[in-house]
């Protein structure tokens, strides 16, 4: 893929060049995504955004291939009670000094082209990380659970695919989607779920990390209204592929969820 550069963006979604990089960027130049809030040029504070240059993108993109990043939205589900943290809203939480959403969205930002956080509350916080954010669907009612964010995120989704990841899992691998790609493509699937070793050391699927086809849509729909609220309930009625993450390199608390601030600092101690 080509590579990343980082420049000023004006609000109207075109670059205003960057200080630190003369000349890398030209104005009112197009972006891909004028999204992410980082501080990339060494301006702490300043607003920032990556793009591609679009002569790298059009000669180094295979749009060939089974799955390309660019067909891919990510949407970070935050849309808990957060009831074993007290209450709190849990992708607010500080995890290695910045919010849990906001480390999920700069794990997971290289990995798919789109991103989208669902949400039900402090939804300016949210905002404030760049990126667009939408509540459950009404119609399941309140904390309906991962199904609602899943729901939501398929009414919005502009790309062929769709990838869910909770913000409670800050350490899920770097090549999630290149895996769960894979695996989708291999059999043709339209789910394919991740899978990782647990404490007792068996294999479990991990629903929420959940690629999809968008055409999934209507069967979620359906499945919803029938009083359906289990991830793997509904994925069972459809061809689901499990991609393991057992190989060696795997992170052995790489699908660890926090549930509790504890577990949340005790995640954060194994940072490199």
């Amino acid at each position: 893929m080509p590579r990343l550069q980082a420049c000023d963006a004006g609000l109207d979604g075109t670059q205003k060049g960057c200080a630190s990089q003369p000349g890398a960027c030209s104005p009112a130049k197009p972006v891909l995504r004028p999204w992410l809030v980082l501080d990339c040029c060494g301006h702490r504070g300043r607003p920032h955004t990556f793009h591609f240059p679009l002569e790298n993108f059009l000669t180094n993109v295979d749009m060939n291939a089974p799955l390309h990043i660019e067909a891919i939205t990510g949407v970070i589900l935050a849309g808990g009670r957060g009831s074993r943290m007290g209450g709190v809203d849990k992708g607010l939480q500080n995890f290695n000094g910045v919010p849990l959403a906001l480390h999920t969205l700069m794990r997971l930002s290289p990995q798919v082209g789109e991103i989208m956080i669902n949400a039900n509350r402090n939804l300016s916080a949210y905002e404030s990380f760049g990126v667009p954010v939408w509540p459950d669907a009404t119609s399941l009612g309140e904390y309906a659970g991962p199904l609602a964010g899943f729901l939501t995120a398929l009414e919005r989704c502009e790309t062929p695919y769709l990838l869910t990841v909770p913000c409670d899992t800050p350490l899920f691998p770097d090549d999630l989607v290149a895996r769960m790609a894979e695996g989708f493509a291999r059999d043709d699937a339209d789910f394919a779920v991740a899978a990782a070793l647990e404490e007792d050391g068996q294999l479990r699927p991990q629903p929420v990390f959940c690629l999809m086809r968008c055409g999934m849509l209507e069967s979620l729909v359906r499945f919803t209204q029938g009083g359906g609220r289990k991830i793997d309930a509904w994925t069972a009625q459809h061809k689901t592929v499990v991609v393991p993450f057992d190989q060696p390199g795997d992170d052995t608390h790489g699908f660890f969820n926090a549930n509790t601030l504890t577990e949340l600092h005790q995640l954060e101690s194994r940072l490199p």
